[in-house]
């Protein structure tokens, strides 16, 4: 299993075959969960990975409210994650 170390700044440098793994590089944005006793590390999505989960979601040409258009988008998000 590969390993990390902290340094005296508190960083870590992800081992190039779990970055290689991931396809992460230098500046992805990732989100860090704390619990008792783990950290777990999450990619975060870029708009260019977001692209296109919506489309599915457009089903008439007419103008949307705000609030229907927020909605459709949060459900579409959600269906995405949950198929993960």
């Amino acid at each position: 299993m590969p390993r990390a170390k902290l340094s005296e700044k508190g960083q870590i440098t992800l081992p190039a075959a779990i970055r290689r793994k991931m396809g992460w590089t230098a500046g992805r944005e990732l989100q860090v969960e704390v619990s008792e006793s783990e950290v777990v590390i999450r990619s975060l999505k870029t708009l260019d990975e977001l692209q296109g989960i919506f489309h599915e979601y457009v089903r008439s040409r007419k103008p949307l409210s705000h609030e229907e258009e927020t909605r459709l988008m949060e459900q579409a998000v959600a269906e995405h994650v949950a198929n993960e």
